[in-house]
């Protein structure tokens, strides 16, 4: 097998399997499906996490797991796939943070892995398997790599920031 085929395989390997991990976690949170609490209980945990407004902050993160993971695993707007699925792990990151880096104490581990895994495929590319190649990569141009991360950058900081700083509220309610 030549190089460039066994690249665009790796990169076909990796974006199915972390994009099927991804919509399986999104689908969890909005369905309900494996386990999940769907929309009603994520949106009661995006409130006891400090999401304001929870409702509309489990839907934005189902929907940049899911939709970004199904995205991913196409090959599909592959760099605003990756964008999105990054941003909700950075919001997934944040969660876990004061618990430290490894995912047996609870830590942000995982969350970590998934969204740079999600933000290199976006920035890669899909390679040469993918519906991207199919459509002429019509959702993947050099611009929208350069919009879909930094759109997908304020987001993500403004989520979180608003989210430490309602926490910050709620335990000092002088803190400004």
């Amino acid at each position: 097998m030549a190089r460039p085929a066994r690249s665009d395989l790796g990169l076909l390997v990796l974006r199915l399997g972390t994009g099927a991990v991804l919509a399986a976690h999104g689908a969890q949170k909005l369905a309900g499906w494996f386990g999940g609490g769907g929309i009603e209980g994520t949106t009661a945990a995006m409130e006891a996490m400090g999401f304001h407004p929870p409702r509309h902050s489990a839907v934005a993160a189902g929907l940049g797991e899911a939709g970004g993971g199904a995205l991913l695993a196409l090959g599909l707007a592959t760099p605003a796939a990756g964008a999105a699925a990054a941003g909700a792990m950075a919001g997934a990151v944040a969660v876990h943070a004061p618990a430290g880096f490894f995912a047996q104490g609870g830590g942000y581990e995982y969350p970590a892995f998934l969204g740079f895994t999600a933000a290199a495929i976006g920035l890669a590319g899909p390679g040469r398997y993918s519906v991207d190649r199919l459509t002429r990569h019509c959702f993947d141009r050099p611009w929208t790599v350069a919009l879909a991360f930094a759109g997908s950058a304020v987001a993500a900081a403004a989520v979180v920031g608003r989210r430490a700083r309602g926490r910050r509220v709620a335990v000092d309610p002088d803190a400004t």
